[in-house]
């Protein structure tokens, strides 16, 4: 995101920005559509579509790599704030090291992590590699995310990113890409054009998703048992 808030407003910031998010979960509902039972697994997502991450069925054991910039220590306030755990490495190359030895213990003791793989600065919507070898390292899947809504009440922050959140009534769609394995032989540069592709795909793919689940009469047939829903175009 932007650089918005002062040192000394970050933490009242995020305050507002936690009680914002906690009222607005009685006016938003999100389906996942298509999501893989693999475990653990890398979630991987554009900048844009960060908050994607609540849509996860156990955010409680859900770990999401935030940068150790001013901004980052407000967003990393209020996602603790909503039971997330976070990933903070230090500053500069040394820190991308730390933060990714964090989540190749946090991956093997079994549990997930999610990174915007645009970042730290852009060009949005561009995968970078290092994803890639954190899962060739840790020897687990990277499954693609992406969400999605029609609804007028999609509020879209100025940033670099676009980064959107939703506002008041909004029903949203997570759509997952099918897992992405990367193995010990592997090229990086090939499997990071595989990501990319599939995420690229699910921008594409998800308005129909969205239609398939909320427009055509899917989403009351699903909403009394379940907030996944399989959906093969």
């Amino acid at each position: 995101m932007v650089r918005l808030f002062n040192d000394g407003a970050a933490k009242k910031v995020a305050k507002v920005i936690y009680a914002i998010f906690h009222m607005q979960e009685l006016f938003t509902h999100i389906i996942r559509v298509d999501f893989p039972e693999v475990k653990p697994c890398i979630y991987a997502m554009w900048h844009k579509n960060q908050m994607s991450v609540y849509g996860h069925p156990n955010i409680g054991k859900l770990h999401v790599l935030v940068s150790r910039s001013k901004d980052g220590e407000m967003i990393a306030d209020v996602i603790e704030h909503m039971g997330f755990k976070t990933v903070r490495g230090s500053k500069g190359k040394k820190g991308a090291v730390e933060a990714s030895m964090q989540m190749i213990t946090i991956l093997k003791n079994g549990e997930d992590c999610a990174m915007m793989v645009d970042g730290p600065k852009g060009p949005p919507e561009i995968a970078k590699d290092g994803i890639i070898k954190l899962a060739k390292m840790a020897g687990v899947p990277i499954v693609p995310v992406s969400w999605y809504s029609t609804n007028f009440t999609w509020l879209k922050f100025p940033s670099w990113d676009g980064l959107r959140m939703p506002l008041f009534r909004t029903n949203l769609v997570n759509l997952y890409g099918k897992p992405i394995y990367v193995n010990e032989e592997d090229d990086v540069e090939e499997k990071r054009k595989e990501l990319q592709a599939s995420l690229d795909d699910l921008e594409k793919r998800i308005p129909e998703a969205y239609k398939e689940v909320y427009l055509w009469g899917q989403f009351k047939k699903k909403r009394s048992d379940s907030s996944q829903f399989k959906w093969n175009p």
